[in-house]
């Protein structure tokens, strides 16, 4: 099976390729919290960024944001990313939109208005109808617009969408996915994941976005129909929670306003079913593994204990072979750089060449109305439509 899956040839495409530093683009960050230093370590690592400015909304946290890596020169005098994309002297390629959730949708718009290329960081919006919007000023600026899921960039998730794109599973007709955490809502980096004002969904968008695009990433990206969605917060809302009691804030559960568990069962085109769930808590250890059914055979992707970009385990696939049943392991394959390294990378590229984005928004729209959904169908108590207007 591994000659048959071409392992080999697959390793060779993930050789990381040589880089033109002859000309460099000029990258800013708005929003300089946690995640903002995963894309500014990435970008230290490319021969051709030179970063400019970045912004934040509490004053001088972007100032010390910078000053922790040594970098002068940069501008970081802006109330917000309006101020900094109206300086034109920064002469800005590129922004990495690195705020929390509710503010994706606006500081993308405005940097695609300024006319600059955009490397939004998951989930793509809160709502369906923000991320139209978003796609709307995609379009009008003609611009780049990647949305930041790296684990696709992982070599083991890149095998998932080859062993299914192969036919080697016949017609997809059935998909278990999910996973998440026994205790780890994430109030450690501050209140911006777990409040309503900030985030507007919970683990829904924060580690279920990647679950989902995990498996629809492999089929197609097929138009996702209906969906039955449930979301709770039994754990988010409990000052007893032991996460907050072991880090004395117990306080934190009156702020909570999210989801820390969700369920739905989704219907896509072509006839095929999802069945999904996830969770920063909850009294088990997996919701289990990702199954992937066929006409042919079925794929199974062991779970992680916390999501982690990457798959738990050896991979199988179950089938026929000459009549008997069968199972044939997908060996874990190395990494050779780092998926946020090549998740920087591809962006830069795209920008550089004018190719299309490594994650377009045209496909994440769908896995936005999907989540977006499942909190609908919820709020209403029954099964829902997706509904995913006209760009």
């Amino acid at each position: 099976m591994a000659k048959d899956l071409g392992l080999n040839a697959f390793m060779e495409n993930q050789e990381v390729k040589s880089v033109d530093a002859s000309k460099k683009l000029r990258v800013g960050i708005i929003g300089c919290g946690w995640i903002a230093a995963s894309h500014m370590k990435a970008y230290l690592a490319q021969p051709d960024v030179e970063i400019v400015a970045a912004c934040d909304i509490i004053p001088g946290k972007a100032e010390t944001f910078i000053k922790g890596y040594g970098l002068e020169n940069v501008k970081t005098d802006y109330a917000d990313d309006v101020a900094m994309l109206a300086d034109k002297s920064l002469a800005l390629d590129a922004v990495s939109v690195c705020t929390y959730n509710r503010q994706h949708a606006p500081c993308a718009i405005h940097a695609l208005e300024a006319g600059v290329n955009v490397l939004l960081e998951k989930p793509f919006t809160v709502t369906t109808e923000e991320a139209i919007e978003v796609m709307r000023a995609e379009k009008k600026s003609g611009k780049v617009l990647s949305i930041g899921f790296q684990p696709r960039l992982d070599a083991n998730m890149q095998m998932i969408k080859k062993i299914v794109q192969s036919g080697e599973l016949g017609q997809i007709y059935y998909i278990q996915t999910g996973g998440g955490r026994r205790r780890g809502i994430p109030f450690p980096f501050g209140t911006t994941f777990i409040e309503d004002k900030t985030a507007g969904l919970g683990a829904l968008a924060d580690i279920g976005c990647y679950s989902l695009d995990m498996v629809l990433n492999a089929i197609g990206y097929p138009k996702p129909l209906t969906v039955s969605g449930y979301k709770s917060a039994f754990f988010g809302t409990d000052p007893k929670y032991s996460g907050y009691v072991a880090t004395g804030h117990p306080e934190y559960a009156e702020k909570f306003g999210v989801d820390d568990f969700a369920a739905a069962f989704i219907r896509l085109e072509g006839g095929i079913i999802v069945d999904f769930r996830i969770s920063w808590a909850m009294n088990m250890d997996t919701s289990g593994d990702t199954l992937i059914l066929g006409t042919k055979g079925g794929l199974r992707i062991p779970s992680t204990e916390c999501w982690n970009g990457t798959v738990g385990g050896p991979m199988k696939i179950y089938h026929e072979v000459a009549g008997s049943q069968v199972a044939t392991e997908i060996p874990i394959l190395p990494q050779k750089e780092p998926v946020f390294n090549l998740k920087i990378r591809s962006f830069l590229d795209a920008c550089k060449n004018g190719t299309p984005a490594p994650v377009p928004s045209s496909q994440i729209l769908y896995n936005q109305a999907i989540l977006d959904g499942i909190a609908k169908s919820h709020a209403a108590g029954h099964e829902i439509e997706i509904e995913i207007p006209e760009i």
